[in-house]
Order: structure tokens, then C-alpha cells, then sequence
């Protein structure tokens, strides 16, 4: 089945006649999935909006399996590096990263899945994955992509984006849910976290010149991010999309075309406050607009 039959498949059958279905949803994580253990244990629409189809992990093992297992969650071990060293390629290799994409789609089609939520996952995801969850990707980055350059562009983007942020003297970080897409980290975000406010001790490693204190220091100001907001901001990403407050195909498009986004925020106890439409390199209250 074409990615676009597929998708009017699932359209069909969660808009029927009869009790709407629950969004069916799918995580890809690494060795560690952030957020999953508050998803099957904390929130309290898993089940009444949506059900955790299946886990899929790229690496050998994954450290949230014992949950998954005590909620009946099936975990799929889809290990990259020995995919890639089976067909002789490199991890960087991209003939093997769609080959691996292939598989994983293969893999996830029976899952019949609505939605696609990258829990720390630390791969690029490529046209076969691209394609035929067309839209129906989503992905938690450790900044605010709300934050552009003077040419339109996410400024912290990557695995090190805390860490950016950090050394290039911001007074706070936020968590930021994305729609995923071929750029990376560029694709239209919908969701924020609340602040994470850097501390003052960061100025005087730098004047120290204390690059042990600052990597510390980077380690632990993300961890605090992921273990305080990774369970909520997935969980309220996929609540908006359950709802129909956020469509994602819609998002994709008008981002694309006209150049705008609506944001939600998520405070830190739980409210979420959404804005209207907003225009590319401008944010509801503060965004930052800095030089390339």
C-alpha cells in the first residue's frame, strides 16, 4: 500500500461512523526513550486518546523494556550498526541509512500507526521513513526552534544544541516538539517547553576556563530538561494532535507556503497556552531573531 493510500486509510477508519478510534502510536528511541515510562505510567489520556502500538529501538537493547513489557507494549530491537555492518556499509553510508528506514517502515506497517513520536532517537530519518509516515512524524529537540538566525533558520539545532545554547551565553533553554522532515531540526514546531534557566555558575567556568565544570555543568542542565519535561511535552504533543488541535499535514503545508506556525507552550505545571498563527522569525511573546 502507497504511503498516500495508507494515510487515507487511517483517516477513513478514525473518522467512521461509531466511537472515534484512539491514535495509534508509535515510538522510535535509541538505547534510552524519554518520556515512554511517563507515557504508559503517568498520562492519563493513554487510552482514552491514544494507545503506545509499539517500540522500536535502534540500538541492541533499550533501557525502558521491562515497562513496555509490564504494559504489554511490543518492543522491536532494530539494531543500526549491526544492519549496517550486515550489508557492508558504513553508519554514515546513506544507501544503508534508507536501506535500514526501509526495514524499519516494513517493520512498523502492521502496526497500522497515526503517529510517529522520535524519543530520543539519534538518527536523521530518511525518504523511505519520510515518505510513507508523510507528516506524521514528530520530534522532541533540545531547543527552541522558535529561536532563528536572520535568515529564517532554527540556530541551535543537532545533538549538541544544549550545549550551543549554553556556551553562547543564552539565560535559558526550552524543549521544542517539531514536525519531522528532511531538514533537520527545521521542520514546523507546535510545542514548547517551559523555561530552563542556566546558571549563574556558567560564567565563572568559563572565565576559569573550567571546560570539566562547563561539561558537567551541559550534562546536567539537560538531564534536567529530558527528566522534567520529555513525559508531559510528548504526552501534551500527542493530546493537541489526539484532539485535532494541531494537524499536522496542515502545520507542514502552511509553514511551507505562507510562512506560519501556531505555538503552544507547556508550563510546568501542566496548562498549555496556544497562539494564533505566527510569522516565520517571530514568536507569541519574546522569540529571538540573532544574526547568521
Amino acid at each position: 500500500m502507497s504511503s498516500q493510500r495508507h494515510e487515507q486509510e487511517i483517516r477513513r477508519r478514525r473518522t467512521g461512523a461509531g466511537r472515534r478510534r484512539l491514535l495509534r502510536v508509535g515510538v522510535l528511541s535509541a538505547h534510552r526513550a524519554p518520556g515512554l515510562s511517563y507515557l504508559l505510567e503517568e498520562d492519563a489520556n493513554r487510552g482514552r486518546l491514544y494507545d503506545i502500538a509499539c517500540v522500536v529501538t535502534s540500538e541492541e537493547s533499550i533501557a525502558e523494556a521491562a515497562t513496555a513489557a509490564s504494559h504489554r507494549i511490543p518492543v522491536l530491537v532494530h539494531p543500526i550498526r549491526q544492519f549496517c555492518r550486515a550489508h557492508g556499509w558504513r553508519l554514515s553510508d546513506p544507501r544503508g541509512r534508507a536501506a535500514y528506514d526501509g526495514q524499519t517502515v516494513e517493520r512498523l506497517a502492521p502496526y497500522d500507526l497515526d503517529l510517529i513520536v522520535l524519543a530520543g532517537y539519534l538518527y536523521v530519518l530518511t525518504e523511505p521513513m519520510l515518505k510513507f509516515f508523510s507528516h506524521r512524524i514528530i520530534n522532541v529537540h533540545h531547543s527552541d526552534l522558535t529561536v532563528r538566525n536572520a535568515c529564517g533558520r532554527v540556530r541551535l539545532t543537532g545533538l549538541q544544541a544544549v550545549r550551543d545554547a549554553i556556551l553562547a551565553g543564552e539565560s535559558e533553554t526550552r524543549a521544542t516538539v517539531h514536525v519531522v522532515t528532511s531538514d533537520l531540526d527545521q521542520g514546523p514546531p507546535f510545542l514548547r517547553s517551559w523555561p530552563f534557566p542556566v546558571a549563574p555558575l556558567v560564567r565563572s567556568a568559563v572565565a576559569w576556563r573550567a571546560d570539566d565544570v562547563l561539561r558537567a555543568y551541559v550534562y546536567a542542565h539537560q538531564e534536567w530538561m529530558i527528566r522534567a519535561t520529555w513525559g508531559p511535552l510528548i504526552a501534551t504533543a500527542i493530546e493537541l494532535v489526539a484532539t485535532e488541535r494541531v494537524d499536522l499535514s496542515e502545520l507542514a503545508q502552511a509553514a511551507a507556503s505562507l510562512a506560519v506556525a501556531e505555538i503552544w507552550d507547556l508550563e510546568e505545571g501542566g496548562a498549555i497556552r496556544g497562539y494564533g498563527p505566527q510569522p516565520r522569525g517571530h514568536a507569541p511573546s519574546a522569540m529571538a531573531v540573532t544574526g547568521s
